[in-house]
């Protein structure tokens, strides 16, 4: 079913004047009994009861006869495709083993992910990169694609129609991943979650018994007071090759709330050391975030104080990730170009500030993050 509930505006479902719409959902069953008063027994066990007599009925009858419906196509009244799906990363090419494989309608690259007017059909892909999508309705698509462990997203750049009973084969595809040079470090597994980065305790007087011990421990009230309390005395300084993202990198830039019930944007620092600077060359920065909430993100280089940032994401997200005790929402991917002449042989910080800051629900969970050199011709 559709909702905006999590992601906010960006999936309200845009109409033009007189424009029509039909979407099917479903089956969807309903069943609502009640008693009447003065009714003999435990009225709980009674309703059970009944609820249960229902469902024998309804199951003996399925598939029912929405399947005759018009708005339903048969099977044969439906087309299929299937492909194979590869990963270059520079000369090297490996079979996109797990890659999430669909067909929505026409856009842009990951204009799927906030689609919702028409209809997606997606499956996985095997270990050699295989994949098959079957019983897609009649219409133009495009086929996109997003890879576990990998960044960016996969787009193929023809259209595909599916008539009645037709099958296309893709054939061999290739996503060409998101890469200048070489990786210097990275932070995080790129997998549009930010689950592998530290979550605290929760606060004792909010704790959820359901997810005490439970590998979901991001669903827990009130993660966000947790930051303030945690980082007293100034925010996060995650230091290259010294700290570990699973217990050093807090899972939410979120803001800090100040003694007067007031909030205040973070600056996160990243510190690593580089042996040899190619000052002629272009550095790139890849900032995955795993969701955004009313937020901006400013990355600075070696001086904090910088009245212009390098690079701002302006104003993103509505996902209401923070709130709603989740670990991801809409993926967005920055890629940002950093001078070699900002970078000094040695120590450097790339200072991420997040700026906004009315409520404690601003923030942003970070994906993933890499630096890569120049290109190989530049180093």
């Amino acid at each position: 079913m559709h909702s905006t509930h999590y992601a906010g505006s960006d999936l309200i479902m845009k109409f033009g004047g007189g424009e029509p719409w039909k979407k099917v959902f479903g089956p969807v069953f309903v069943y609502v009994n009640s008693l009447t008063n003065g009714s003999d027994g435990d009225p709980r066990k009674k309703l059970w009861e009944d609820a249960n007599k229902q469902k024998v009925k309804e199951v003996q009858s399925w598939p029912y006869n929405f399947i005759a419906s018009k708005d339903f196509p048969p099977s044969d009244q439906r087309g299929s495709i299937n492909g194979r799906l590869m990963l270059q990363d520079g000369d090297k090419k490996i079979p996109a083993n797990g890659a999430y494989v669909g067909v929505a309608p026409p856009g842009d690259v990951g204009s799927w992910q906030t689609e919702c007017k028409g209809y997606q059909f997606w499956s996985r892909a095997n270990a050699d990169g295989s994949f098959s999508i079957n019983n897609i309705r009649t219409g133009n698509y495009n086929l996109y694609a997003w890879v576990p462990g990998f960044i960016g997203d996969y787009k193929y750049d023809g259209a595909i129609n599916i008539t009645p009973g037709s099958h296309a084969n893709m054939d061999n595809l290739v996503y060409k991943l998101p890469r200048d040079g070489p990786t210097l470090w990275e932070i995080g597994i790129p997998d549009r979650s930010a689950g592998e980065f530290h979550v605290p305790d929760p606060n004792p007087k909010y704790i959820n018994k359901l997810y005490v011990n439970h590998p979901d421990r991001f669903r827990q009230y009130g993660l966000w007071e947790r930051y303030s309390e945690l980082y007293l005395e100034g925010d996060m300084v995650y230091t290259v090759g010294v700290s570990n993202y699973r217990k050093d990198w807090f899972f939410a830039q979120v803001t800090r709330k100040k003694p007067d019930n007031t909030y205040q944007g973070t600056t996160w620092q990243v510190r690593f050391k580089l042996n040899k600077i190619n000052k002629s060359g272009i550095y790139k920065l890849r900032l995955a975030l795993a969701t955004a909430n009313d937020a901006q993100l400013q990355v600075r280089v070696n001086n904090p104080s910088q009245a212009s940032p390098l690079f701002s994401t302006g104003q993103i997200g509505h996902d209401n990730t923070i709130a709603r005790h989740g670990i991801h929402g809409l993926y967005r991917l920055f890629n940002v170009d950093v001078q070699g002449s900002l970078l000094v042989e040695g120590d450097n910080t790339i200072f991420l500030t997040q700026t906004e800051s009315v409520s404690p629900f601003q923030g942003i969970m970070y994906d993933y993050i890499r630096l890569e050199g120049p290109p190989s011709s530049e180093s």
